[in-house]
């Protein structure tokens, strides 16, 4: 959001909870989960606004690893139901009330969407179902001109991640700060993805700049190749 606003956007940010929002920006509770608080969201969203351009899908969880064979089927539930379920109602009421005018929607993938890693079936398995969700949703909705991207972070240096870096640090593990080297010494930039990154990359897609591009799936990884 702060990035959107510093171009000078307004708009809701929400979540299960209310929290801080730039100024001028609206807070909203939502739970991906249950339908209808989605719908309420864009539609007081609608009201307080006048009119919406531009939905981020941003809702998701990461479970414990876990082997195939030792994955928890009610985990997988709880996953899907954000990860899936949520991604999906968001791009049925987004589509709607982007039908008027027109706009883009950006989708919180994941390098996961279309690569697969050893203990992480279930999450794999969700992302892979989203890049379907952004793929269909792009081609029944481009004739509205509403476009459909995903963006696909790869490791992302967030505060939790530094955080469990400190409590392997604390264990006898790497240091924090070679931990993150060591982290990102595989990619071609050699450094980790920031948040940064990843919300420059939503708002390259959310713009006119991006106006050719639906369906896609945006890496934001600092080269994993």
């Amino acid at each position: 959001a702060r990035e959107f606003a510093a171009v000078g956007a307004t708009g809701a940010v929400v979540d299960l909870e209310v929290g801080t929002s730039p100024p001028g920006w609206a807070g909203l509770a939502a739970d991906v989960t249950v339908e209808a608080t989605v719908a309420a969201a864009f539609a007081e969203t609608r009201e307080r606004f006048c009119r919406l351009d531009v939905v981020v899908a941003n809702a998701g969880i990461v479970p414990a690893w876990s082997e195939t064979d030792e994955l928890d089927l009610a985990e997988l539930d709880a996953v899907f139901a954000v990860n899936v379920r949520g991604v999906a109602a968001t791009l049925k009421h987004g589509v709607a009330a982007l039908r008027e005018n027109g706009g883009s929607i950006v989708v919180m993938a994941s390098l996961n969407a279309w690569r697969a890693h050893r203990s992480q079936p279930v999450y794999t398995a969700s992302k892979h179902a989203v890049l379907g969700l952004v793929r269909t949703a792009a081609l029944d909705a481009g004739r509205s001109g509403i476009r459909v991207n995903g963006l696909a972070p790869g490791p992302i240096l967030t505060d939790a991640l530094r955080a469990r870096f400190e409590r392997r640090a604390s264990d006898g593990g790497l240091p924090v700060d070679e931990a993150i080297a060591e982290a990102g010494a595989g990619t071609a930039l050699g450094r980790m993805a920031t948040e940064a990154d990843v919300a420059r990359a939503a708002l390259f897609l959310a713009s006119d700049l991006s106006s050719g591009i639906t369906g896609a799936l945006l890496p934001v990884d600092a080269g994993v190749v």
